[in-house]
């Protein structure tokens, strides 16, 4: 089997010449054989990696190096991964695509550069950790009621997974921000963006409880309108909360390392292996740009991978 980096590029058929004028590959393969010190090799590369893209472009209805847009460049990206190419691959076509509308631009033949946010493979090393769903139940069960502030770390979990919060969202809820009758929680996020996120009956039901039962005995005056507060009856700090959640994975018998950021990891996670949207989800999660929550999609890619290395009997 050949290695991932060597996968041939798909053939062009009849339609080469087609691609070849809408993507304009002459000008660029003519720039780069004219480039100081561009080997033989690295041409050839370059080459096939634009023509790779240009490919991939027409499969998706583009038909010219000036309709390609970011988007569909980090789709090309995402598509490179699923093929198995390694890392050094990958950053190579994307350097040979800079390099190609580089070119392009010089030469005028497009208008504007779709490579300026092109992400690096940098962030396929390090996806995101993210619980199975039987761990989060373990950890959403491990509060025991024997413990004094069980109604409160209940319910803080709940939310946290429930409504995928940041850990800075989540101690900042104030009561006023957590509508129990319409079911959602309103949350400011990042750049004082306020956004409303569904949550579901467990973790209404378990905020409900803890406001009930206990809130107002923790409640000394100087809980400042804050949903969740600490054995003294202050705003819950970002420190408490670690605390409180690593107590709990301990309890649960979870080994792998979580953070208060898995919660959001496994939410957003849980919720595209269940089928929901990705634009509802980017919505939830508070994103400004969806291509922050397609990391969740490959995250997905990744465990049906290890599933069929590890289950197929050809891996």
């Amino acid at each position: 089997m050949p290695e991932p980096s060597a996968l041939p590029v798909p053939a062009l058929g009849s339609e080469e010449r087609a691609l070849r004028r809408g993507f304009h590959l002459q000008a660029f393969e003519d720039t780069l054989s004219l480039e100081a010190g561009a080997s033989p090799r690295t041409i050839d590369a370059y080459r096939r990696d634009v023509i790779r893209c240009a490919v991939f472009m027409r499969a998706q209805g583009i038909e010219s190096a000036a309709a390609i847009t970011p988007g569909a460049l980090r789709e090309f990206v995402y598509h490179l991964k699923d093929l198995g190419l390694a890392g050094t691959s990958i950053r190579r076509n994307i350097s040979a695509i800079r390099t190609w509308f580089r070119v392009l631009l010089a030469d005028g033949l497009v208008v504007q550069d779709p490579t300026e946010r092109l992400d690096t493979p940098a962030r396929f090393r390090t996806l995101p950790i993210v619980l199975s769903i039987d761990d989060v139940l373990k950890l959403l069960a491990a509060p025991s009621l024997d413990e004094r502030l069980a109604f409160r770390d209940r319910a803080m979990l709940e939310l946290a997974y429930g409504a995928g919060l940041r850990v800075s969202e989540w101690i900042g809820l104030s009561i006023k921000d957590v509508l129990l009758e319409e079911g959602l929680v309103r949350v400011l996020g990042k750049g004082n963006k306020e956004r409303l996120v569904p949550i579901g009956r467990t973790a209404i039901g378990a905020v409900a409880v803890y406001l009930r039962e206990l809130r107002p005995v923790l409640e000394r005056g100087h809980g400042k309108g804050i949903l969740f507060l600490n054995g003294q009856g202050k705003p819950l700090t970002r420190m408490g909360a670690w605390k409180i959640l690593r107590k709990y994975v301990t309890l649960a018998g979870i080994t792998q390392k979580v953070s208060p950021h898995t919660l959001r990891h496994s939410f957003a996670t849980h919720l595209l292996e269940g089928g929901a949207d990705l634009r509802a989800v980017q919505e939830m999660l508070g994103h400004a740009d969806i291509a922050t929550t397609q990391i969740y999609t490959h995250v997905d890619r990744e465990y049906l991978r290890t599933v069929h290395r590890q289950f197929h009997p050809r891996p």
